[in-house]
């Protein structure tokens, strides 16, 4: 078996626990409002916005023995530059204020996450970052073309509310077999930080979900037929 199915298995728990956040049992259902998906766009909004200084400063901080990564993290840094202006003009065609939100501080859970995330680059091992991108990407494989899809029938949003979980869903199953590639190529150890920081970002991404409003919150919340 690859390190990286014995990532995924060896995750299993921690993914059920953040795929059992009543937020997304909502968004599957078809039971959302539009301030939830408000919300999950405007935390989306703060924790992308730092992919990309994210990433350049990891291609700057990996040690020797990691430099063969540096050439698929400035690939990275192509695809993923400018996401953030997605997820703006989603809140806008949805109704919101980008402008209010590209201004707001995020909410504490998603500040941690960020946090995390550059501390694992400038104070732990960089290899965990790609933990991170394991949980983010390999959620969005699993929720977002689903999720777009019901939360557009619930709400009758227009399809340019949702560039950013459409083009997500889509990409990111590119990516996770990229990424598979690379931690399959990593050192035993280096493959540990990943597995330990992917358990620990499962729980910091689904803290982000559990904070948003629900429908038990809303009774104002539709329901798909």
């Amino acid at each position: 078996m690859s390190f990286y199915e014995t990532l995924t298995a060896a995750t299993t728990t921690d993914r059920e626990r953040l795929f059992s956040a009543p937020i997304i049992a909502d968004c599957l259902q078809g039971r959302v409002s539009n301030e939830s998906y408000q919300a999950f766009l405007s935390q989306a909004f703060h924790h992308v916005r730092h992919t990309t200084p994210l990433l350049m400063l990891l291609g700057g901080r990996l040690p020797e023995r990691l430099g063969w990564l540096r050439k698929a993290v400035a690939e990275y840094i192509e695809e993923e530059i400018g996401h953030e202006e997605w997820i703006l003009n989603d809140i806008a065609a949805a109704g919101g204020d980008a402008e209010a939100v590209r201004a707001s501080v995020p909410e504490l859970p998603a500040e941690v996450q960020v946090a995390y995330a550059y501390d694992r680059v400038t104070r732990g091992n960089p290899a965990g970052v790609f933990g991170m991108v394991f949980v983010l990407e390999g959620t969005s494989v699993a929720l977002a073309l689903t999720a777009a899809d019901r939360i557009q029938q619930a709400l009758g949003l227009p399809n340019k509310a949702f560039s950013y979980l459409r083009s997500h869903g889509t990409l990111d199953q590119e990516h996770t077999k990229h990424l598979a590639n690379l931690v399959n190529a990593m050192t035993p150890e280096d493959q540990a930080e990943v597995l330990r920081c992917a358990r620990i970002f499962y729980k910091l991404y689904g803290d982000i979900f559990r904070a948003l409003p629900t429908a038990a919150q809303q009774p104002e919340a539709l329901a798909c037929n």
